[in-house]
């Protein structure tokens, strides 16, 4: 984020950024999840962290037992996109506007022949939008606010808290 060209960090503020911060991996974070698929529908709208509204297409469910607790999140791709390849599943938690980013984070999954899915959450990532207000976040939808707190991924900086 300090370095590359392609940080979201604005170069004025990153030789004063922080190094990211995660919560301590935890494998029982992660789990098999599997995907129940939708039916072909209209693409959804996403509010994002700009005002604006990103159409996506729901390509399915995942379903999944998290510390004995079932749970399932929705899983996306871009409405104009055709194929399937990469899984974007924003999700929010009992974390967010604590420990983590108020808006979620995301978790992307490579598409498997199978349906079935490593959901591991020690992956869990801020939307890019934490770092530079000019990024154009989708939010999760209501569906994929897990009423559980998720203390895997990427988490806030202590000072930030």
């Amino acid at each position: 984020m300090r370095e590359s060209g392609d940080s979201p960090v604005p170069s004025e503020r990153r030789a004063a950024f922080a190094p990211l911060a995660y919560f301590p991996t935890d494998e029982s974070y992660r789990v098999p999840a599997v995907l129940q698929p939708a039916p072909d529908t209209p693409a959804v709208e996403m509010p994002t962290s700009t005002g604006q509204r990103r159409q996506m297409r729901r390509v399915g469910t995942l379903s999944f037992t998290l510390k004995g607790q079932p749970l399932s999140l929705g899983a996306f791709v871009e409405a104009n996109e055709r194929g399937t390849r990469r899984l974007f599943v924003p999700f929010g938690d009992l974390t967010n506007g604590v420990e983590t980013y108020q808006g979620g984070r995301y978790l992307d999954l490579e598409r498997t022949a199978s349906g079935v899915y490593d959901l591991d959450f020690n992956r869990a990532y801020h939307p890019f939008c934490l770092f530079n207000s000019s990024y154009d976040c989708p939010y999760p939808p209501p569906e994929s606010r897990l009423k559980v707190p998720i203390r895997a991924g990427e988490r806030l900086p202590h000072k930030a808290r």
